[in-house]
């Protein structure tokens, strides 16, 4: 499902004892009707008015050609030492032959080598940034290099790139424009490398009004809790899964709450993305809760959170504008909300 709207940002505040307190309806397609209590009244009447920005750092489309062919493994050589002697990627070496980690390979081993232009990740580079650069799609990148979750990359391997349907006089910027940004995208390649035997960082003490350096990759947390809760009043006005037009397909549940009110995170978790980077959800903020569980929050008029801030279940995110485009993803796969939300009344 595709939305829009405007976004600030705003500092964040725990809210789940206030909206709990309010009236429920017996069914979820009734809104909640109680007003606001004035804590979260003022809360919301503070809020700044400058939006967080989503900062990618550009990467640069250096990649080098490597030509198909097949090696043979000699004693003492890994995967490795396989792919520096070739120039080819691990992940796509891997991929190519159907070796699963930890990559173990055995001397006389012949291993097809993918030919095509190989791009040598340096430490700050993300997914996104990569396939923006060549101005193809991230999913592609993944399929070629047999990427799987929790799409990790690593500082000094090599991606294999495949060839881009753009004409190759286009400058970086043409290829950037030409880019599309979708959920998927940001979950899969939002974080920025780390280096071959770390591990992204866990959350920092991030502030709203601070933004993490685009270089930092984040460790999501380890468990989800199990429970969600709801992240705004008002009725459902639209459910999850095929709508009335041919091929409308909606990916979670809009939301009708009355404009101004707040948006709480659905549970506890670590912020992924904030911002408007994919204009047709408006304010979009993406939290990631463990065990491959997200939730997002579509539609937003202010964003009171940054990416790496970690937050409570219950807890201010946002305000309302329009209306509220909510959604849950289990290992990217969208699952309908109002089979995971408590029933209302």
């Amino acid at each position: 499902m595709k939305a829009s709207g405007t976004s600030r940002l705003i500092p964040a505040a725990a809210a789940c004892a206030a909206l709990s307190a309010c009236v429920a309806p017996r069914h979820a397609d009734q809104p909640l009707t109680q007003k606001m209590p004035p804590r979260l009244e003022a809360e919301i009447a503070g809020l700044p008015e400058t939006p967080p920005v989503w900062d990618q750092r550009p990467a640069r489309p250096d990649g080098i050609r490597v030509a198909p062919g097949t090696h043979i493994v000699r004693p003492g050589e890994s995967l490795g030492v396989v792919a520096h002697k070739t120039g080819a990627g691990i992940d796509a070496i891997a991929a190519a032959n159907a070796i699963a980690p930890p990559y173990t390979i055995r001397p006389g081993q012949r291993l097809k080598i993918p030919g095509g232009r190989y791009h040598a990740i340096v430490a700050g580079d993300s997914g996104i940034a990569i396939a923006r650069a060549y101005g193809i799609s991230w999913d592609r990148i993944i399929a070629a290099n047999g990427l799987r979750d929790p799409y990790i990359l690593r500082a000094g391997r090599r991606l294999l790139i495949p060839d881009a349907a753009t004409q190759p006089q286009q400058s970086i910027e043409e290829r950037a424009a030409a880019f599309r940004l979708d959920i998927d995208s940001i979950l899969t390649g939002g974080e920025p490398a780390v280096a071959e035997n770390q591990q992204p960082a866990a959350p920092p003490a991030v502030t709203p009004g601070r933004t993490l350096p685009p270089t930092v990759a984040v460790r999501e947390p380890e468990r989800f809790s199990g429970r969600f809760i709801w992240p705004a009043g008002g009725r459902v006005v639209r459910r999850f899964g095929p709508g009335q037009s041919l091929g409308e397909v909606s990916n979670g549940i809009d939301l009708a709450p009355t404009p101004g009110e707040p948006i709480v995170a659905a549970a506890g978790g670590v912020v992924a993305y904030v911002g408007t980077g994919l204009p047709a959800y408006g304010g979009l903020i993406l939290i990631r809760h463990g065990d491959g569980w997200i939730t997002a929050y579509a539609r937003a008029d202010a964003l009171g959170v940054t990416r790496g801030q970690t937050v409570k279940r219950g807890q201010v995110i946002g305000r309302t504008d329009s209306g509220l485009h909510f959604e849950i993803r289990n290992k990217r796969a969208p699952v309908d909300p109002l089979t995971m939300l408590p029933a209302r009344g």
